[in-house]
């Protein structure tokens, strides 16, 4: 079924025109009608025009009517404006039907929306990094086989889902590694299973998205007070150590301990140096169980990565975990 699919850009400068006209042109092949924003490809400075241009391209996305308000790329633009975005049109937006989408940057907008309507938006692609890769790019997944190419398959297939109103969940499977003995709280269901947890939370409000974005915001208006949320995290181009001083903020900012569950996905592009000695980021992860009594899950299949789920932010959300095997369920509330 054809979608209305408005394109902005809230953040920063579009730089890779090819792709933003791939995204565009794959989006059409999927038998959507694409409105691109008048300032979509505007420049000032690094950013996708002045401060009152991308507000105005909100503003324009909110009015659209669109099904989906799709952001151009992430980069930085969007904490400087959360003053002045017009919360009220876009919670109306939302609320008539219109699905606000990104991650990076966007983590900004999706909080504050949060923070200050209630509405949910959804963590996903954006156009270029999402739907204007090239059919090189991923012709080689690194292990020898070669794919179709173009934008992966498991995203796109989550998009539509999310387009057509057919998403209830996604799930995945953790490491190998044994679930912390601190699942054992009062805040949720859990008992053993021989060597493996299970454990079921109910209702949680899922919420998230990129680590740095979201400890910018901790202290403001536009930083979510969620109580017994499941907070999903991920980030890129940053080392380990810095996640570890990020989470730590959170941690001692009292946030995470309010969380019934936290779960991280991807962290990538980051190099360890020879004087990490061993430090690196399952050292993060072992290291924020030991502080915490709830339980800290990996490998979310999102992030700065080609195969990425979509996750409805703000949205009540089950979370079921047997051993390795994970479920994130939000259907049940349609």
């Amino acid at each position: 079924m054809s979608k209305h699919i408005y394109i902005y850009s809230p953040s920063g400068a579009v730089r890779d025109k090819a792709a933003f006209r791939r995204g565009v042109k794959r989006l059409q092949a999927l038998g959507h009608e694409v409105e691109v924003d008048e300032a979509a490809l505007s420049s000032f400075q690094r950013f996708a025009g002045d401060d009152a241009t991308r507000l105005a391209a909100i503003q324009r996305a909110a009015a659209s009517g669109a099904d989906v308000a799709m952001i151009s790329r992430g980069g930085y633009g969007l904490t400087r404006i959360l003053g002045d975005l017009p919360y009220k049109a876009v919670a109306k937006a939302i609320e008539r039907g219109t699905q606000f989408v990104g991650l990076s940057d966007f983590t900004a907008f999706q909080l504050a929306v949060l923070a200050r309507t209630g509405s949910p938006t959804w963590a996903g692609p954006s156009l270029c990094e999402g739907f204007g890769v090239t059919d090189q790019a991923d012709a080689a997944d690194g292990h020898g086989h070669h794919g179709r190419g173009g934008p992966d398959e498991i995203m796109e297939a989550c998009f539509e889902d999310m387009i057509q109103g057919q998403g209830e969940g996604t799930g995945w499977r953790q490491p190998r590694e044994a679930l912390p003995d601190a699942i054992k709280t009062g805040a949720f269901h859990a008992r053993r299973m021989g060597d493996e947890a299970s454990f079921v939370i109910k209702d949680g409000v899922l919420w998230g998205g990129n680590l740095a974005v979201l400890c910018s915001l901790v202290g403001t208006p536009y930083f979510p007070q969620i109580q017994g949320g499941i907070l999903f995290l991920e980030d890129v181009a940053e080392h380990p150590y810095r996640i570890e001083r990020m989470l730590s903020q959170l941690l001692h900012a009292g946030v995470l301990a309010q969380q019934r569950a936290i779960v991280l996905g991807q962290f990538t592009e980051y190099k360890l140096v020879p004087h990490d000695k061993g430090f690196k980021l399952q050292s993060v992860v072992s290291w924020l169980r030991s502080q915490l009594k709830v339980p800290v899950l990996t490998n979310l299949p999102f992030g700065h990565v080609p195969t990425k789920v979509l996750l409805p932010v703000g949205t009540k959300t089950d979370l079921v975990v047997q051993g390795r095997d994970v479920l994130l369920l939000w259907g049940h509330q349609d």
